[in-house]
C-alpha cells in the first residue's frame, strides 16, 4: 500500500476509533448549591482535570459508576483530579445527602438545574459524564456507563 494510503487508512481509524487527541471545546461556566447549599464554581477548579458526572440516585447505571468515581478521586486527587456529580434529583438535597452518606462518596456532590443542563448541550440522558482538562477544555463525553478501568485511562490521558 502506497504511503498516503497507509496515512488515510490510519486516520480513518483513528477518527472512527476515537484515537488521538480531541479537539476541545471550552467548558461552560456554572455555580451550583452544593448539599449544604453553599455555592461552588467551576472558577474554583480551574488548572484541574475536572469529572463532571450528571447523575440521580434512581439511576442504576449512574449507582453503578460510584465506586469507581470514588476509586479515581482517592487515587488521583493528589495529582490535580477533581470529581464533580452534579445530582439531577428532583427530591431534594436531603435525599441526596442521605445517599452520599450511604454510598460514602468522597468527592464533591452539587444539585444541579436544567440551567447547567444546558449549558453542557442539553442531553437528555444520564450518567452523561464530561472530562475537562487543565485549560477548561471538554475533552471527553460519555452517555451512560463505561467499566470503571476503561474510564480511569479516559481520565490518565489528562493528567
Amino acid at each position: 500500500m502506497r504511503p498516503l494510503c497507509q496515512f488515510l487508512l490510519w486516520l480513518v481509524t483513528a477518527v472512527l476509533l476515537g484515537a488521538g487527541p480531541v479537539p476541545s471545546k471550552p467548558a461552560p461556566a456554572w455555580s451550583l448549591p452544593d448539599l449544604a447549599g453553599e455555592p461552588v464554581s467551576s472558577a474554583q477548579f480551574k488548572g484541574k482535570v475536572v469529572v463532571v458526572d450528571f447523575w440521580a440516585t434512581w439511576c442504576g447505571p449512574c449507582v453503578e459508576e460510584i465506586p469507581g468515581y470514588i476509586a479515581l478521586q482517592a487515587k488521583y486527587g493528589k495529582d490535580g483530579l477533581v470529581i464533580i456529580g452534579i445530582s439531577l434529583d428532583r427530591r431534594g438535597p436531603e435525599a441526596v445527602r442521605k445517599f452520599v452518606a450511604k454510598h460514602g462518596m468522597n468527592y464533591t456532590v452539587l444539585m444541579g438545574d436544567a440551567a447547567v443542563v444546558e449549558a453542557f448541550g442539553n442531553f437528555d440522558a444520564i450518567p452523561t459524564t464530561f472530562i475537562i482538562d487543565r485549560e477548561g477544555g471538554i475533552r471527553e463525553r460519555k452517555t451512560g456507563a463505561m467499566p470503571a478501568a476503561d474510564f480511569e485511562k479516559l481520565v490518565l490521558q489528562y493528567l
